[in-house]
Protein backbone atom coordinates (compact mmCIF):
# COMPACT_ATOMS: atom_id res chain seq x y z
CA UNK A 1 0.00 0.00 0.00
CA UNK A 2 1.28 3.16 -0.43
CA UNK A 3 0.96 5.90 2.61
CA UNK A 4 1.22 9.35 1.95
CA UNK A 5 1.92 10.97 5.25
CA UNK A 6 1.28 15.02 5.28
CA UNK A 7 3.72 16.33 8.24
CA UNK A 8 3.08 19.88 8.53
CA UNK A 9 4.53 21.97 9.25
CA UNK A 10 2.99 24.05 11.60
CA UNK A 11 1.57 27.28 10.87
CA UNK A 12 1.53 26.51 7.25
CA UNK A 13 -1.81 26.20 5.47
CA UNK A 14 -3.99 25.52 8.87
CA UNK A 15 -5.87 22.07 7.56
CA UNK A 16 -6.61 23.72 4.52
CA UNK A 17 -4.40 21.06 2.54
CA UNK A 18 -6.42 18.13 3.86
CA UNK A 19 -9.75 20.29 3.11
CA UNK A 20 -9.32 20.70 -0.43
CA UNK A 21 -8.20 16.91 -0.57
CA UNK A 22 -11.44 15.50 1.30
CA UNK A 23 -13.54 17.24 -1.21
CA UNK A 24 -12.25 15.30 -3.95
CA UNK A 25 -12.73 11.77 -1.84
CA UNK A 26 -15.30 10.17 -3.90
CA UNK A 27 -13.57 10.93 -7.27
CA UNK A 28 -9.99 9.72 -5.60
CA UNK A 29 -11.68 6.74 -4.27
CA UNK A 30 -12.60 5.68 -7.66
CA UNK A 31 -8.86 5.69 -7.84
CA UNK A 32 -8.28 3.45 -5.08
CA UNK A 33 -7.16 6.34 -3.27
CA UNK A 34 -8.39 6.82 0.31
CA UNK A 35 -8.86 10.36 2.14
CA UNK A 36 -9.90 9.12 5.54
CA UNK A 37 -11.03 12.17 8.26
CA UNK A 38 -8.82 13.11 10.77
CA UNK A 39 -10.49 11.84 13.36
CA UNK A 40 -10.32 7.93 12.57
CA UNK A 41 -6.62 8.12 12.98
CA UNK A 42 -4.87 11.34 14.24
CA UNK A 43 -5.41 10.17 17.83
CA UNK A 44 -4.37 6.26 17.45
CA UNK A 45 -1.50 7.04 15.45
CA UNK A 46 -0.46 9.77 18.10
CA UNK A 47 -0.77 6.77 20.98
CA UNK A 48 0.53 4.30 19.31
CA UNK A 49 3.90 6.23 18.24
CA UNK A 50 4.16 7.75 21.58
CA UNK A 51 4.16 3.87 23.28
CA UNK A 52 6.65 3.04 21.13
CA UNK A 53 9.63 4.83 23.13
CA UNK A 54 8.53 2.43 25.91
CA UNK A 55 8.15 -1.00 23.81
CA UNK A 56 8.59 -2.05 19.93
CA UNK A 57 5.82 -2.44 18.15
CA UNK A 58 3.82 -5.46 18.30
CA UNK A 59 3.01 -7.69 15.57
CA UNK A 60 -0.61 -6.51 14.47
CA UNK A 61 0.06 -3.01 14.71
CA UNK A 62 0.00 -2.39 11.28
CA UNK A 63 -3.09 -3.54 10.80
CA UNK A 64 -5.27 -2.63 13.81
CA UNK A 65 -4.41 1.15 12.70
CA UNK A 66 -5.09 0.47 8.79
CA UNK A 67 -8.58 -1.17 10.03
CA UNK A 68 -9.24 1.68 12.03
CA UNK A 69 -8.56 4.15 9.30
CA UNK A 70 -10.10 2.39 6.12
CA UNK A 71 -13.31 0.98 7.60
CA UNK A 72 -13.42 -2.02 5.18
CA UNK A 73 -12.31 0.12 2.15
CA UNK A 74 -10.36 -1.17 -0.83
CA UNK A 75 -7.13 0.96 -0.76
CA UNK A 76 -4.04 1.32 -2.34
CA UNK A 77 -3.03 4.49 -1.73
CA UNK A 78 -4.09 6.28 2.05
CA UNK A 79 -3.22 10.42 2.65
CA UNK A 80 -3.29 10.84 6.46
CA UNK A 81 -2.53 14.27 7.16
CA UNK A 82 -1.27 15.89 11.04
CA UNK A 83 1.00 18.34 11.53
CA UNK A 84 1.92 16.86 14.97
CA UNK A 85 3.08 13.95 12.92
CA UNK A 86 6.47 15.37 14.26
CA UNK A 87 5.23 16.27 17.95
CA UNK A 88 3.26 19.43 18.89
CA UNK A 89 4.42 23.32 18.46
CA UNK A 90 4.93 22.74 22.34
CA UNK A 91 8.20 20.79 21.40
CA UNK A 92 8.65 21.89 17.89
CA UNK A 93 12.28 24.02 18.90
CA UNK A 94 14.82 22.49 21.07
CA UNK A 95 18.26 23.70 21.50
CA UNK A 96 17.99 25.37 18.27
CA UNK A 97 16.41 22.82 15.98
CA UNK A 98 13.03 22.40 14.22
CA UNK A 99 11.32 19.62 14.88
CA UNK A 100 14.21 17.53 16.72
CA UNK A 101 11.71 14.63 17.07
CA UNK A 102 10.82 14.35 13.27
CA UNK A 103 14.03 11.44 12.62
CA UNK A 104 13.33 8.96 15.28
CA UNK A 105 9.34 9.28 14.92
CA UNK A 106 10.03 8.89 10.55
CA UNK A 107 12.08 5.66 11.99
CA UNK A 108 9.01 4.24 14.16
CA UNK A 109 6.57 5.16 11.36
CA UNK A 110 8.66 3.32 8.95
CA UNK A 111 9.20 0.26 11.98
CA UNK A 112 4.94 0.23 12.09
CA UNK A 113 4.22 -0.10 8.02
CA UNK A 114 7.97 -2.30 6.90
CA UNK A 115 6.07 -3.62 3.82
CA UNK A 116 4.29 -0.46 2.62
CA UNK A 117 5.54 2.30 0.97
CA UNK A 118 5.69 5.47 2.58
CA UNK A 119 5.97 9.19 1.58
CA UNK A 120 6.30 12.27 3.38
CA UNK A 121 4.85 15.77 1.94
CA UNK A 122 5.64 18.76 3.89
CA UNK A 123 5.40 22.63 3.62
CA UNK A 124 8.42 24.88 5.10
CA UNK A 125 8.16 28.53 6.65
CA UNK A 126 10.54 30.85 6.69
CA UNK A 127 11.96 30.72 9.91
CA UNK A 128 12.00 34.49 10.63
CA UNK A 129 8.14 34.29 10.43
CA UNK A 130 7.82 31.05 12.09
CA UNK A 131 10.22 31.09 15.38
CA UNK A 132 8.01 33.83 16.89
CA UNK A 133 5.00 31.80 16.71
CA UNK A 134 6.91 28.90 18.16
CA UNK A 135 8.63 30.63 20.61
CA UNK A 136 5.46 31.94 21.81
CA UNK A 137 3.76 28.35 22.13
CA UNK A 138 7.03 26.24 23.17
CA UNK A 139 6.81 24.59 26.44
CA UNK A 140 9.65 26.48 27.75
CA UNK A 141 11.31 29.02 25.65
CA UNK A 142 13.92 29.91 27.86
CA UNK A 143 16.89 31.02 26.09
CA UNK A 144 18.72 27.74 27.11
CA UNK A 145 16.18 25.08 25.98
CA UNK A 146 14.60 27.16 22.86
CA UNK A 147 17.61 28.72 21.35
CA UNK A 148 20.40 26.43 23.01
CA UNK A 149 23.36 28.17 21.87
CA UNK A 150 22.39 29.21 18.56
CA UNK A 151 21.28 32.05 17.01
CA UNK A 152 17.99 32.50 15.15
CA UNK A 153 19.95 32.90 11.91
CA UNK A 154 21.65 29.60 12.49
CA UNK A 155 18.09 27.38 12.25
CA UNK A 156 17.96 25.59 9.18
CA UNK A 157 15.55 23.26 8.00
CA UNK A 158 17.97 21.44 5.73
CA UNK A 159 19.21 19.81 9.41
CA UNK A 160 16.13 18.45 10.04
CA UNK A 161 15.38 17.16 6.73
CA UNK A 162 19.18 15.68 6.24
CA UNK A 163 18.30 13.90 9.36
CA UNK A 164 14.84 12.68 8.67
CA UNK A 165 16.59 11.29 5.29
CA UNK A 166 19.01 9.48 7.12
CA UNK A 167 16.62 7.85 10.00
CA UNK A 168 14.55 6.77 7.03
CA UNK A 169 16.69 6.31 3.47
CA UNK A 170 13.76 4.57 2.42
CA UNK A 171 11.19 6.90 2.19
CA UNK A 172 11.27 9.63 -0.02
CA UNK A 173 10.36 13.52 0.84
CA UNK A 174 8.54 16.51 -1.27
CA UNK A 175 8.89 19.62 0.40
CA UNK A 176 7.18 23.17 -0.77
CA UNK A 177 7.84 26.64 0.47
CA UNK A 178 4.62 27.78 2.18
CA UNK A 179 5.44 30.72 0.63
CA UNK A 180 4.92 29.52 -2.49
CA UNK A 181 1.67 27.23 -1.58
CA UNK A 182 -0.65 29.63 -3.50
CA UNK A 183 0.92 29.12 -6.51
CA UNK A 184 1.42 25.54 -6.35
CA UNK A 185 -1.59 24.26 -4.67
CA UNK A 186 -3.33 22.58 -7.24
CA UNK A 187 -0.01 20.77 -7.87
CA UNK A 188 0.86 20.09 -4.36
CA UNK A 189 -3.06 18.35 -4.26
CA UNK A 190 -2.11 15.79 -7.59
CA UNK A 191 1.33 15.68 -6.07
CA UNK A 192 -0.32 14.07 -2.61
CA UNK A 193 -3.13 12.00 -4.45
CA UNK A 194 -1.04 10.71 -7.06
CA UNK A 195 -3.11 11.97 -10.18
CA UNK A 196 -1.71 13.64 -13.56
CA UNK A 197 -0.72 16.68 -13.71
CA UNK A 198 -3.73 17.42 -15.82
CA UNK A 199 -6.37 16.42 -13.44
CA UNK A 200 -9.14 18.83 -12.45
CA UNK A 201 -9.70 18.88 -8.46
CA UNK A 202 -11.85 20.87 -6.52
CA UNK A 203 -10.10 23.04 -4.19
CA UNK A 204 -7.06 23.83 -6.32
CA UNK A 205 -7.51 27.85 -5.90
CA UNK A 206 -8.67 26.90 -2.30
CA UNK A 207 -5.61 28.79 -0.74
CA UNK A 208 -5.89 31.62 -3.12
CA UNK A 209 -9.24 32.77 -1.99
CA UNK A 210 -7.39 33.17 1.40
CA UNK A 211 -4.97 36.21 0.18
CA UNK A 212 -6.78 37.41 -3.14
CA UNK A 213 -10.02 39.86 -2.91
CA UNK A 214 -13.24 39.05 -4.27
CA UNK A 215 -13.39 40.87 -6.95
CA UNK A 216 -10.04 39.53 -7.99
CA UNK A 217 -11.21 35.66 -7.31
CA UNK A 218 -14.53 36.50 -9.52
CA UNK A 219 -12.54 37.35 -12.65
CA UNK A 220 -9.85 34.81 -12.10
CA UNK A 221 -12.18 31.90 -12.18
CA UNK A 222 -14.10 33.71 -15.21
CA UNK A 223 -10.73 33.96 -16.76
CA UNK A 224 -10.00 30.45 -15.73
CA UNK A 225 -13.41 29.32 -16.93
CA UNK A 226 -13.03 31.09 -20.57
CA UNK A 227 -9.81 28.89 -20.82
CA UNK A 228 -9.75 25.65 -20.04
CA UNK A 229 -6.39 24.60 -22.07
CA UNK A 230 -4.68 26.63 -19.70
CA UNK A 231 -2.35 24.10 -17.21
CA UNK A 232 0.74 23.91 -15.27
CA UNK A 233 3.04 26.53 -14.97
CA UNK A 234 0.58 28.95 -17.34
CA UNK A 235 -1.88 28.42 -14.47
CA UNK A 236 0.88 29.41 -12.07
CA UNK A 237 2.09 32.79 -14.52
CA UNK A 238 -1.81 33.37 -14.48
CA UNK A 239 -2.34 33.47 -10.66
CA UNK A 240 0.67 35.52 -10.17
CA UNK A 241 -0.60 38.35 -12.93
CA UNK A 242 -3.83 38.54 -10.34
CA UNK A 243 -2.11 38.78 -7.14
CA UNK A 244 0.12 41.51 -8.88
CA UNK A 245 -3.30 43.33 -9.15
CA UNK A 246 -5.51 42.23 -6.68
CA UNK A 247 -3.39 40.49 -3.52
CA UNK A 248 -4.64 41.28 -0.12
CA UNK A 249 -2.02 43.54 1.40
CA UNK A 250 -2.84 42.83 4.95
CA UNK A 251 -3.50 38.91 4.10
CA UNK A 252 0.42 38.43 2.77
CA UNK A 253 2.07 41.06 5.13
CA UNK A 254 2.98 39.42 8.59
CA UNK A 255 3.42 41.05 11.90
CA UNK A 256 6.44 40.10 13.59
CA UNK A 257 6.43 39.83 17.35
CA UNK A 258 9.82 38.93 18.92
CA UNK A 259 11.48 40.71 21.40
CA UNK A 260 14.76 42.43 20.27
CA UNK A 261 14.50 41.22 16.65
CA UNK A 262 15.42 43.72 14.33
CA UNK A 263 15.10 44.62 10.88
CA UNK A 264 18.85 43.24 9.91
CA UNK A 265 17.99 40.21 11.39
CA UNK A 266 14.92 39.34 9.52
CA UNK A 267 16.47 39.93 6.34
CA UNK A 268 19.59 37.56 7.28
CA UNK A 269 17.45 35.29 8.01
CA UNK A 270 15.18 35.68 4.80
CA UNK A 271 18.35 35.24 3.05
CA UNK A 272 19.73 32.26 5.08
CA UNK A 273 16.32 30.65 4.34
CA UNK A 274 16.48 31.46 0.45
CA UNK A 275 20.11 29.61 0.68
CA UNK A 276 18.77 27.16 2.74
CA UNK A 277 15.94 25.84 0.01
CA UNK A 278 18.87 26.00 -2.49
CA UNK A 279 20.65 23.09 0.21
CA UNK A 280 17.62 21.42 0.33
CA UNK A 281 17.38 20.76 -2.80
CA UNK A 282 20.93 19.18 -3.24
CA UNK A 283 19.79 16.54 -0.63
CA UNK A 284 19.47 12.86 -1.89
CA UNK A 285 15.77 11.79 -1.93
CA UNK A 286 14.05 15.18 -1.14
CA UNK A 287 12.25 16.35 -4.06
CA UNK A 288 10.70 20.34 -4.26
CA UNK A 289 7.94 21.59 -5.92
CA UNK A 290 8.83 24.83 -6.78
CA UNK A 291 6.62 27.53 -8.92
Amino acid sequence: MQLVLHTGAHYTEEERLLKSLLANKPQLSQDGTIVPGPSTYRGLFRDTLNAMYKSSVSAGARDVLLDAVLDDSDAKRVILSDANFFRTPATAVIDGMLYPAAPVRMMRMAQLFPEDQIEIFMGIRNPATLLPILHGVSADNSDAHFWGTRDPADIKWSETLALLRDSAPEIPVTVWCNEDAPLIWGKIMREMAGVPDAAKLEGEFDLLETIMTPEGMKRFRTYMASHPEISGTQVQHVIAAFLDKFAMEDAIEEELDMPGWTDDLVEEMTESYDQDVLRIQQIPGIRMIMP
